[in-house]
């Protein structure tokens, strides 16, 4: 009896102090005050740039508690964010920080066209930075001036793009793990650091491409505004020419070398105030808070997210097919709702959960215009349920593509033999123990795999070829899992337009007879998850192998060993096997 009043208490005390944090972090969300004026701050290292805002309610861990979360401003708010403060008589000017800067490349790509967009207002972007390097400075490109710390001491990492692969066949081998790669396409790189020791020639081929075309992306757009060529930035870059604050100052990459209270003094001479005591910064996550309201209204353009990994069932973390279905489902059935924009950033996943998906965008085309928006990545599956739409938008920087399948599963019957443990096997039919995971495939059974395979390809194939209006063969020639940048996808026909999901917005509204952003409410869906159901998905743990590799390039190992545990045998899988970050 005393245990089970102590857990009342125990729930009854821990139930009230969870029910005062999710108050105080409903209540934090509509208090934000900004100074009456002054300078907008876009510090990287007070806000993260994501797909969709989405303040934490609590912190993931202790570490993070005590180091102080910050909040995720969503991609759409932030630029919406900028444009309002281009015509606020309260911003005066704007500095950027973005030293802390780190996401996909495509999302800084829209949000430094947002920053070029500002700066021609007339008002003033000032750029700064102590530790330059690919993103930050791709940034602070965009500004007016760049003023880098003149202290050295500095990290610039100013040295281009690089991507790494592991390849475990070698020491899966020693352990006795056999796994068997079930695909259809050369290109097609998921899986191939089970069985192989180091890259293919096919895979090795689409990376390099792949990080070519970003970088000459990146490049394209910091060339011109440095009045520097593309051959002669190249070059600096290449010979490690750029490691002290003077060499960028020299090579006219930096406008001047300035000391901290050197800064203070020019951004007081540019927002007009006398001294640092009237110098105000306001925050850029506040001033998003504060400045861009959602509110629902009889005209939307519906912005729905794709955001994460395409799986099955109803998870609130991925692309969940069952809940998708449904809001897709409910966007199609709203009178409300004009035109939707499908902001796609997914590397793909489960290729049933895709066909469901791509079902139900079928049947809400059918009733509205239906726009697709590319952000980092709408590969493979991500590609499978958007290609369908009536105009595909991507940045340059996209990742689309990879229209491949395959299906992976492990063998450990090498593994019990030495570790000295007996399996036998007993069954109805010839094959029920093809999936026990304790033997390898016979003939039979790998044909009937592959021929599961081959079918899900040639549908993959000829679905984009109706849809892009393409020939199955031409098709075939661009696919075979093969991954492309937006810049190149366009090119090749795989998308339509580089343009932003603004840009996306603005084309929908028009299919829906909008004829001025005055007529019509963007909205987003899903809805956001609420603080309780971040709190839940907290308490349920991180899930993933922990490891003691973190924050070395060996840090993907423990992940991987966790996808090739959770692999559940004899899926169908049309996905990316990696993410790229710039930082």
């Amino acid at each position: 009896m005393c245990a089970v009043i102590c857990g009342i208490v125990v729930v009854r005390i821990i139930g009230f102090l969870l029910g005062l944090m999710i108050l105080g972090s409903a209540l934090a969300g509509t208090t934000v005050q900004l100074p009456r004026n002054g300078v907008l701050d876009l510090d990287f290292s007070s806000f993260t740039l994501a797909e969709r805002t989405q303040a934490d309610a609590f912190p993931a861990d202790l570490a993070s508690m005590s180091a102080g979360a910050v909040p995720a401003v969503g991609l759409h708010d932030a630029v919406q964010a900028l444009r309002i403060a281009s015509a606020d008589p309260s911003v005066q000017c704007a500095l950027l920080r973005a030293d802390a800067v780190s996401g996909s490349i495509a999302a800084l790509e829209e949000f430094r066209a947002a920053l070029a967009e500002f700066r021609q207002s007339g008002k003033a972007l000032i750029a700064y930075t102590e530790n330059a390097g690919n993103g930050s400075y791709y940034l602070a490109s965009a500004a007016d001036k760049i003023y880098m710390g003149s202290q050295h001491g500095g990290n610039n990492m100013l040295l281009g793009i690089s991507s790494q692969s592991l390849y475990l066949k070698d020491l899966l081998d020693k352990l006795g793990v056999h796994v068997q790669l079930i695909r259809h396409g050369k290109y097609k790189s998921a899986g191939e650091m089970f069985i192989r020791s180091s890259a293919s020639s096919e895979n090795r081929e689409q990376m390099q491409r792949m990080v070519t075309s970003l970088w000459e992306s990146m490049v394209s757009e910091i060339s011109p505004v440095r009045e520097i060529s593309a051959a002669d930035f190249n070059a600096l870059v290449d010979n490690l020419s750029l490691n002290f604050p003077e060499d960028f100052l020299q090579a006219g990459l930096v406008d001047a070398l300035v000391s901290h209270e050197e800064l203070v003094s020019k951004l007081c001479t540019v927002a007009q105030v006398p001294s640092r005591d009237q110098l105000h910064l306001i925050s850029f996550a506040d001033y998003v808070t504060a400045k861009v309201v959602h509110f629902p209204g009889r005209n939307q353009v519906a912005v729905l997210y794709m955001d994460g990994e395409i799986v099955e069932g109803k998870d609130y973390m991925n692309v969940a097919a069952d809940r998708f279905v449904q809001e897709i489902d409910r966007l199609r059935e709203d009178p409300s709702v004009k035109a939707v924009v499908l902001r796609v950033n997914s590397p793909g996943g489960s290729v049933s959960a895709s066909v469901k998906i791509r079902a139900a965008l079928d049947l809400l085309m059918a009733q509205k215009p239906l726009v697709a928006s590319f952000g980092g990545y709408a590969a493979s599956g991500g590609y499978w349920i958007s290609n369908g739409c009536q105009k595909i938008y991507a940045d340059a920087t996209s990742i689309t593509g990879s229209i491949g399948v395959f299906s992976m599963i492990p063998e450990f019957g090498g593994v019990t033999k030495k570790v000295g443990v007996g399996v036998e096997s007993y069954g109805s039919n010839k094959h029920s123990d093809m999936f026990s995971l304790v033997r390898p495939f016979d003939a039979r059974e790998l044909a009937y795999m592959q021929a599961s395979v081959e079918d899900i390809y040639e549908l993959f194939v000829n679905l984009v070829a109706t849809s892009r209006d393409m020939d199955p063969a031409q098709v075939d020639a661009i696919a075979q899992g093969r991954v492309w940048t937006g810049a190149d996808a366009l090119e090749i026909g795989l998308v339509d337009e580089i343009g932003s999901l603004e840009t996306a917005v603005a084309y929908a509204a028009s299919l829906a007879d909008f004829h001025s952003s005055d007529e019509y409410l963007v909205c987003e869906y899903p809805e956001p998850i609420t603080p309780f159901q971040q709190l839940m998905i907290q308490l349920s743990g991180d899930k993933s192998e922990p490891t003691i590799l973190s924050g070395t390039p060996f840090a993907g190992l423990g992940n991987a060993v966790s996808a090739l545990k959770e692999n559940e045998p004899g899926v169908l899988y049309a996905r990316l096997p990696y993410a790229l970050e710039i930082r």
